[in-house]
C-alpha cells in the first residue's frame, strides 16, 4: 500500500468515527441532568400527560379546559415529528383540599407521566401538588391564582410553593389591587364588607384585597368567613347592612357566591351597595341568576385582540372556532385561553428535554423545569408568558366587567369598565 494511500484510509475512518460521534452528541441533546430521572417512550406509544379540573359545575362549560388541552395537543402535532401524546382520562379535582391526594394518586398511577394541565382549584393545587412535583412531576395551572402558591411578589415563596409548580393564571395580588383601584379610583366607595370562605383561594384574595384597600385609606367594615351549607347567609347579609358599607366584595366560589347573592338581595338593604365579585364566578351558571344584574366582576382580562400562540401559531379567534367545531359551543369558562397556552408550554418543554437514543424518545424530568424555569417572552394567546422563580408565568392584566343582563350573560364579558395592568 503506498502512503498516500494509507492516510486516505486513515482519514475516511477518522471522519467516520467523528461522524459518529457527532451523531451520538446529537441523541444525546436536551436539556436535564437526569436528577429527576427519565421517562422512555418507545416507538408507537404515546407520551402521557394528564388534565386535572372541576369537573362538577352545572353548566356546559365543565369540561371547557380538557378541551382546550385537547385541541392545543391536536394543534401542536407529535413531538420530534413521531411522538404522540396522551391524556388519559382527566381527573375531576372537586375543588377541594381533600381530594388533592385522589388527584395525585390519579396521576401517578401511570408513572410514565410527564406533567398536568391543573388543577383548576387553588384549593385542591395546595394537597394535590407536592406529592405530584415529589415524584418529579411539572404541574402547570391554568387557573390557580391564590398568592399562597407561588409568592408575595417581593422575592419571598408562599407557604404552599412547590418547585415544579407553574400557573398562567395571575397572582390574584394583582386581582386584589385592581379590585381595590376600582373601587376607591373609579366609583369612589371608601368603605367595603368582604366575605370568604376560609379557603386559600377565596380568603387569600379576601386577605390581599383588604390589605390594598386599607393601603387605598379604605375602611373594612366587616371580614367575614362564611360556609354556604352551615351559615344563616341571611343574618350574615343583615350583619354587614348594619355596618353601612359602600362595596360588598365577595370572592367566593360559584355555588357559594349563588346562595349568597339570593340572600343579599333578599334583605333589600343594598341597593346602593356596590357589589364586586371574583374570577370564581365566571361561569354563565352563576351569571344567568336574576339576583347577579349589576354585580361588577373581576378576572383575568379576556381581551385577546389578535394574539397567537406562538408554538402553534393559533391565535385567539381560530382557537374559538376550533373549539365551537369540536364541541359544539364556544368555551364559556374564563381560563379557556390559559389552558390552550400552559399545554403548549408542557410539549415545548418536553421537546426541548428529550432526545432519542435507539428508538426510544427519552424525556428528562428536571429538563423540562430547566426549560420551562427559563421560559421569557412566549407569546400565547394569552399575551406575554414569562415565568418567575416562583412559577407565576401568566399576564397580570386584570378587567372588571358589569354584568347587566342574566338573559345573556355572554354580553358581560365584553362589557369591560375597568383594566388594570401593573
Amino acid at each position: 500500500m503506498k502512503i498516500g494511500q494509507r492516510f486516505s484510509t486513515v482519514s475516511l475512518l477518522l471522519v467516520a468515527v467523528l461522524m459518529a460521534s457527532a451523531c451520538s452528541d446529537a441523541d444525546r441533546s436536551g436539556l436535564g441532568d437526569g436528577s429527576l430521572g427519565v421517562v422512555t417512550v418507545s416507538r408507537g406509544e404515546a407520551i402521557q400527560i394528564r388534565s386535572v379540573s372541576s369537573l362538577d359545575l352545572p353548566d356546559a362549560g365543565a369540561r371547557d379546559y380538557i378541551h382546550a388541552v385537547e385541541i392545543a395537543i391536536e394543534d401542536y402535532g407529535p413531538i420530534h415529528g413521531e411522538f404522540s401524546l396522551e391524556m388519559g382520562q382527566a381527573v375531576n379535582d372537586q375543588c377541594s383540599a381533600d381530594d388533592g391526594e385522589r388527584v395525585a394518586e390519579a396521576v401517578l398511577a401511570d408513572e410514565r407521566t410527564v406533567g398536568v394541565i391543573g388543577t383548576s382549584c387553588s384549593t385542591t393545587a395546595t394537597t394535590a401538588v407536592p406529592p405530584l412535583t415529589a415524584a418529579g412531576l411539572v404541574v402547570i395551572s391554568m387557573s390557580n391564582t391564590s398568592p399562597l402558591l407561588t409568592s408575595d411578589l417581593a422575592g419571598n415563596p408562599s407557604v404552599n410553593y412547590q418547585p415544579g409548580y407553574y400557573r398562567t393564571a395571575h397572582n390574584d395580588l394583582y386581582q386584589a389591587e385592581a379590585v381595590s383601584a376600582f373601587l376607591h379610583d373609579t366609583l369612589g366607595p371608601h368603605r367595603a364588607a368582604v366575605v370568604h370562605e376560609g379557603d386559600v383561594y377565596t380568603q387569600g384574595l379576601a386577605q390581599a384585597f383588604r390589605n390594598a384597600f386599607e393601603r387605598h385609606r379604605g375602611a373594612i367594615t366587616d371580614f367575614i368567613e362564611i360556609d354556604a351549607g352551615t351559615t344563616d347567609l341571611a343574618e350574615v347579609s343583615a350583619r354587614i347592612a348594619a355596618g353601612e358599607p359602600d362595596a360588598l366584595f365577595f370572592p367566593l366560589t360559584q355555588d357559594t357566591a349563588a346562595e349568597f347573592i339570593e340572600a343579599v338581595r333578599q334583605t333589600g338593604a343594598f341597593e346602593d351597595t356596590v357589589l364586586i365579585s371574583a374570577d370564581g364566578v365566571l361561569h354563565f351558571s352563576f351569571m344567568e341568576l336574576d339576583s347577579t344584574r349589576g354585580v361588577y366582576i373581576a378576572g383575568p382580562d379576556l381581551d385577546f385582540g389578535d394574539n397567537a400562540n406562538q408554538s402553534t401559531g393559533i391565535d385567539a379567534a381560530r382557537a374559538r372556532e376550533r373549539f365551537a367545531a369540536k364541541t359544539g359551543a364556544p368555551p364559556v369558562r374564563a381560563f379557556w385561553a390559559h389552558a390552550y397556552d400552559a399545554t403548549t408550554l408542557l410539549l415545548d418543554a418536553i421537546t426541548a428535554a428529550s432526545r432519542i437514543e435507539g428508538g426510544q424518545l427519552v424525556i428528562d424530568r428536571a429538563g423540562v423545569r430547566e426549560h420551562l424555569d427559563q421560559v421569557a417572552g412566549y407569546q400565547g394567546i394569552i399575551g406575554d408568558i414569562s415565568c418567575d422563580a416562583f412559577g407565576d408565568c401568566g399576564p397580570s392584566n386584570i378587567s372588571i366587567i358589569a354584568h347587566l343582563d342574566p338573559d345573556n350573560p355572554e354580553t358581560a364579558w365584553d362589557n369591560t369598565v375597568h383594566r388594570f395592568s401593573p
